[in-house]
């Protein structure tokens, strides 16, 4: 059975650099990012989070699989965390692509109720920290490839909120960054300050 929990929501934090890169990599939809969905208000996010999360409740349940469920909204999007004990089964969703598609089909969920674009975050048994600890280091392969001289280091393609993450990173490490391509293809590229 999954307990449900929810925080208390934090403003939306709208200066971010998220907007850099309002297209989805995983979803060509994503590509038409409206302003609303830039702009959601908080009782707007409080209430994808609670359809997101009685989905994935009941989809945990049909599966038979253990979670805590909490939902907290933060810098314009919803996040449900779903998290275990260890030795639980929950870990058999936490691997990246499942998680993505997991995401995908909760945001579709979301939008069958409401009617509005989301850009929910989905976690895992903490696959979100997991995959940004190997952007981080993907960010420091590459700022090495530009300490021995290369004039940019191109990552490969993946979603906005990872492209989000990395600029993110790339910052902290006082490099520079931006997003190329379209769709499947968009990526980021750092280069020196």
């Amino acid at each position: 059975m999954t307990d449900l929990q929810t925080s208390s929501p934090e403003p939306a934090d709208l200066t971010g650099t998220d907007a850099v890169d309002a297209e989805d990599v995983s979803n060509s939809v994503d590509a038409v990012v409206s302003e609303d969905a830039e702009s959601a208000e908080p009782a707007d996010l409080d209430r994808e989070g609670d359809i997101a999360a009685d989905y994935i409740e009941e989809l945990l349940d049909i599966a038979d699989i253990d979670g805590d469920i909490d939902i907290d909204t933060r810098n314009g999007r919803a996040y449900i965390s779903v998290n275990a004990e260890d030795g639980t089964n929950l870990s058999l969703l936490a691997k990246a692509d499942t998680v993505a598609a997991l995401q995908e089909l909760t945001r579709l969920a979301v939008q069958n109720q409401t009617g509005g674009y989301s850009r929910l975050i989905l976690d895992i048994a903490g696959s979100r920290d997991a995959r940004q600890a190997e952007l981080g280091i993907l960010v420091d392969r590459s700022i090495a490839k530009l300490d021995e001289g290369a004039a940019e280091a191109a990552l490969p393609p993946m979603s906005s909120y990872e492209r989000k993450l990395v600029h993110d990173i790339v910052s902290e490490r006082g490099y520079v960054s931006n997003s190329r391509g379209e769709g499947r293809d968009r990526h980021t590229v750092i280069t020196a300050a």
